[in-house]
């Protein structure tokens, strides 16, 4: 089972069939961690409503491998879906609130498929409601209230039933900026004390700080994920490497804002001989062992632990990995795809020379 609250590798996607078939998802990768907030941006239609609806499973996945919660999407069933969608909470700009019912009831729809006792329900809800500043309209029904408390019942909806995995599109477009800070707030407490995993699709600049990563799309295709709140990590860290320390703060930059943070259990093999080479390694945090095999024998060649780098003679020669990684302890890596490591290098003459010197040193 999968670490991830949402691991996303090769998806595509389309609209219609035949002549009128359109491609609108292009071979998009995604991971995010337990209690990791991420912000998707990118303009209209570039795809970002398409992708949230396929991780909610309220879209049936196409191509490509999509893991929710540990469940792989691609084929499964009408049953699996519903189950997953269970323990998911969906807050969306139209905030579908059943007229004929008040707040509280609206609210209690998200808890009726849960086993809580009458008390505990009534606690939750109004909790929340309280929170989100409806106190005093918790039996109030839709008619009665303003397009901004519509969306904090919503919110209080999305949230009662302390999902595991939280998509939220545009959240707070119809808040004022207290309502909306208050409801970003919500969700930082949720990400640290629940664990959750939150997925904003927005265009609200004022809630952008609260973002562990912004990932960025543009026709249908993920074009940057941003560690917003490790930009600065990173930069610091790839200081402390001495490959790295030469560089200019601005490629420095450049680097940490293109690079992913993967994690591997001890024992998991990270890149395998033969493979073709698709990312760049740096070690955040553990240790690995790289081996080589030849004739069928197994020789291990180094030991790489926190700041070392590996996977960078495949990008560099264009051939096939010529080693095994595998993780020794539990290990954290920062990654760097392969156009993102050549520009890296064509920036940098002193960063080239670099790592094509430790490459030559680990032969």
């Amino acid at each position: 089972m999968t670490s991830q609250a949402v691991k996303i590798q090769g998806v595509q996607h389309y609209f219609g069939s035949g002549n009128l078939r359109k491609q609108v998802l292009f071979d998009n990768q995604l991971q995010i961690e337990p209690g990791e907030i991420v912000i998707m941006t990118g303009p209209s239609g570039s795809g970002k409503t398409t992708l949230l609806t396929l991780i909610g499973t309220l879209r049936s996945v196409q191509e490509g491998s999509l893991e929710v919660l540990g469940q792989q999407l691609l084929g499964a069933t009408d049953d699996d879906r519903i189950a997953l969608r269970r323990r998911i909470g969906f807050i969306f700009q139209a905030h579908n609130l059943f007229e004929s019912l008040t707040a509280f009831q609206n609210v209690k729809m998200a808890l009726d498929l849960f086993d809580f006792s009458p008390e505990e329900v009534s606690s939750r809800i109004r909790e929340l409601l309280t929170r989100l500043g409806l106190g005093n309209r918790i039996d109030f029904k839709p008619a009665s209230l303003s397009g901004g408390q519509k969306q904090r019942v919503a919110v209080a909806r999305g949230l009662v039933h302390r999902p595991k995995l939280i998509l939220a599109d545009e959240p707070t477009a119809a808040l004022d900026e207290k309502s909306g800070r208050e409801v970003v707030t919500m969700f930082q407490e949720f990400a640290e004390q629940e664990g959750a995993a939150i997925l904003l699709v927005t265009h609200d600049n004022r809630i952008l700080d609260v973002a562990d990563r912004i990932v960025r799309m543009v026709d249908g295709r993920i074009k940057s994920n941003v560690l917003v709140q490790e930009s600065r990590i990173i930069c610091e860290f790839l200081k402390d490497v001495p490959v790295f320390s030469k560089l200019t703060p601005r490629t420095l930059t450049d680097m940490a804002d293109k690079m992913f943070l993967e994690a591997f259990p001890p024992g998991a093999t990270v890149i395998r001989q033969g493979d073709a080479g698709d990312k760049f390694y740096l070690i955040r945090e553990g240790r690995v062992k790289v081996e080589v095999e030849r004739d069928g024998n197994v020789r291990q060649v180094a030991e790489l632990s926190k700041g070392s780098f590996f996977g960078e003679a495949a990008l560099i020669n264009h051939e096939p990995r010529n080693a095994s990684v595998v993780a020794v302890s539990d290990l954290q890596v920062y990654t760097l795809g392969p156009e993102d490591f050549q520009r890296s290098l064509d920036a940098s003459a002193t960063l080239e020379e670099e790592v094509r010197k430790v490459l030559f040193e680990r032969q």
